[in-house]
């Protein structure tokens, strides 16, 4: 059996019993740690109910990735960072922990710990949280390797974010096809303006979100990673201009339409919305772990909140794709619609 083999053996339960009742087991599971992520069994579910609670105080205080196998939810598994039916499934779950183990640590924790929050103080937990990435070596190296030598140019005429008014409707329209409708400060800032208008004018009844181009958005503009000064005005920025802040606060009366690649933040700020249909093509990533990061543009907010932590975690320590029939399956979308 070769290493890799061997690291997908998941740990018997009886042995997550035993380290449950040690106080120094804690310590051998975290990033700074040879094991980064707990892979165990979690489908036999004959252990009495004193068990059952032990274990789960201990995986919730985990400082990493818990990944259970179960083929059915036990007493076990709400407890767990993500569940999966087949240890094979595991894999690329694994490897992006051991790539960012400190940001796959962070996520976790924090997904737990906001999991009751309201969505203006979760907001600010992920804000702090991506924060404390943005200092740290993982995020750093992954800089040092693909800092841009400037912010890229669109070519695209007229504003990042179109504005029409008809009668009670408003149409938000992403405006940066050319470089796909990354996320760049501009863009930013234009939708927190956008959103600021429907938030004060009770006039607009409907607020109609899309973007223009082959895609709705590709997420954050890589080109514009590490310029903030420092990560502590970053958050401070981030708690002012965070456009799912506003998106939120006006969430029923907004339909986001979404098309091709949803990236990142092309993901994780129309699932503030009230409503998010998606055309045949679309597809759903959440890259942020390959940067040393997490989802910071509100995602660990508003997709836990739609998917629920566990798929949500799933998505941002795999960094896979999900298509538009499984995201309307997990409830990630709510429509998927033909004509567009």
């Amino acid at each position: 059996m070769s290493a890799a083999d061997r690291q997908l053996q998941p740990v018997p339960l009886a042995q997550v019993l035993a380290w449950a009742g040690d106080s120094d087991a804690r310590r051998a599971f975290s990033p700074l740690s040879a094991h980064p992520f707990l892979l165990f069994d979690a489908s036999d579910d004959d252990l009495p109910e004193p068990a059952h609670a032990r274990i789960r105080i201990w995986l919730r205080e985990l400082p990493c990735p818990c990944v259970a196998i179960a083929a059915a939810p036990t007493a076990l598994t709400p407890a767990c960072d993500v569940v999966l039916g087949r240890a094979s499934e595991a894999t690329p779950l694994l490897d992006g922990i051991r790539r960012s183990p400190i940001a796959a640590a962070v996520l976790v924790q924090l997904l737990r710990a906001i999991e009751t929050l309201p969505v203006a103080d979760a907001l600010t937990a992920e804000s702090l949280a991506y924060g404390t990435l943005q200092a740290g070596p993982e995020f750093r190296r992954w800089l040092d390797a693909n800092r841009a030598p400037a912010p890229s140019i669109h070519s695209d005429a007229g504003p990042a974010v179109i504005m029409e008014r008809d009668g009670d409707r408003l149409h938000l329209e992403l405006n940066r096809p050319s470089n796909r409708n990354g996320m760049s400060v501009e863009m930013r800032d234009a939708l927190v303006e956008a959103l600021q208008l429907a938030l004060s004018d009770d006039s607009i009844r409907r607020v109609r979100l899309s973007g223009r181009g082959k895609c709705f958005s590709t997420g954050g503009d890589l080109t514009e990673f590490g310029t903030a000064p420092d990560p502590a005005t970053a958050h401070v920025v981030r708690s002012l201009a965070v456009p799912g802040r506003y998106l939120a606060a006006c969430a029923a009366r907004v339909e986001a339409r979404v098309h091709g690649a949803c990236i990142g933040s092309g993901i994780e700020f129309p699932a503030f919305a009230g409503r998010v249909v998606a055309a045949p093509d679309a597809w759903f990533q959440l890259p942020e772990l390959g940067f040393g990061l997490i989802p910071g543009a509100g995602g660990c907010v508003s997709i836990a909140r739609r998917i629920g932590r566990q798929r949500t975690a799933w998505m941002a320590l795999s960094g896979l794709r999900i298509k538009a029939p499984q995201a309307l399956e997990w409830g990630l979308v709510d429509a998927v619609e033909e004509s567009w």
